[in-house]
């Protein structure tokens, strides 16, 4: 029986990994008590006795809780927060980067749980510059919305006290410094940062990302049809990344940033006109699910030997 405490379980993230887990007969859910929940002796003492610790916290009391495990300890360490994802002696928690990847995170004493805007652009990109389809200089565009959950508790609340009168589409991080920009170069093995530009719709969760590409800036000439066999090829024995069929279509109900909510699934599309030479790369998932709890619960079944896919999804997942 693996002893799991999720520290800053009453957040978004923390809620759904422990709705995820709750039934499992191979885990055993501890928590503090809530009237001791800030004490720090109560979280210490906590945080070293169980098996795997689940930080879903702001990435300054990730660093504290982290702090706080002896060295030493029996103590493994998910963190969901951003503070840890490109530092030495962290795994990155995208198993299906490689399979090199998927056996680091199995060993390892502290995984980085990874965000949701990096999963879409990195399963996008990265299998075109380890192919040598896409240099690493390219200057990449990556323009993602996401349901307003992925914004935490307090925008949670803006969004649903204004309702229908909230902002249909509401793009932000403009000054071009999003804290995910150095996961993001890092691990789709960019030479510099994309040109990020997210955006916050008025649904509650789902996420689209697309990567607009035009061919003149690939390492060498192929057609729409050779890059949407890469990605296929790459992701074709992965259980949580699929491959839509290539074809022209104008327009399709699958096109949606909430058709996968709930699940821990990802759907890669490749859009291309060869007459023109313009392609468009899209990733469709949920921010909570892929993009956060969904992501936890495959790398912890992974870091404890449990079935990679168990209880990754919600029982109502689409």
């Amino acid at each position: 029986m693996t002893r799991i405490f999720i520290d800053g379980e009453a957040g978004t993230t923390g809620l759904q990994i422990r709705d995820r887990l709750k039934h499992r007969s191979d885990l055993t859910l501890v928590t503090i008590d809530p009237a001791h929940r800030k004490d720090p002796e109560a979280r210490r003492a906590m945080l070293n006795s169980v098996d795997v610790a689940i930080l879903c916290l702001p990435d300054d009391a990730a660093k504290e809780a982290v702090a706080m495990i002896a060295p030493g300890s029996k103590t493994r360490v998910l963190d969901a927060s951003t503070a840890f994802r490109t530092a030495p002696g962290w795994a990155y928690g995208m198993p299906e980067i490689s399979a090199a990847q998927r056996a680091e995170i199995g060993r390892a004493t502290r995984v980085a749980n990874p965000g949701c805007y990096p999963q879409g652009l990195i399963a996008l990109i990265r299998p075109l510059i380890e192919r040598g389809i896409l240099p690493p200089d390219c200057p990449v565009s990556y323009n993602a919305v996401s349901g307003y959950s992925g914004g935490g508790k307090k925008m949670i609340e803006d969004y649903e006290a204004k309702g229908r009168t909230a902002p249909p589409y509401h793009p932000y991080g403009l000054t071009f410094a999003h804290k995910h920009l150095p996961e993001m170069q890092s691990y789709a093995r960019l030479s510099a940062p994309p040109l990020f530009q997210p955006a916050v719709g008025n649904y509650a969760q789902g996420m689209m990302g697309c990567v607009p590409l035009f061919s003149r800036q690939l390492a060498r000439p192929v057609t729409g049809a050779a890059i949407h066999a890469c990605l296929a090829e790459t992701y074709e024995r992965e259980a949580f990344i699929a491959v839509a069929p290539f074809e022209a279509i104008e327009r399709a109900p699958g096109i949606n940033p909430e058709l996968l909510n709930n699940s821990n699934r990802m759907r890669l599309h490749v859009f291309a006109n060869d007459a023109i030479g313009q392609i468009l790369l899209m990733a469709i998932y949920d921010n909570l699910g892929k993009g956060a709890s969904g992501a936890a619960v495959q790398n912890l079944n992974i870091m404890i030997g449990a079935e990679e896919s168990l209880s990754t999804d919600l029982p109502e997942a689409a």
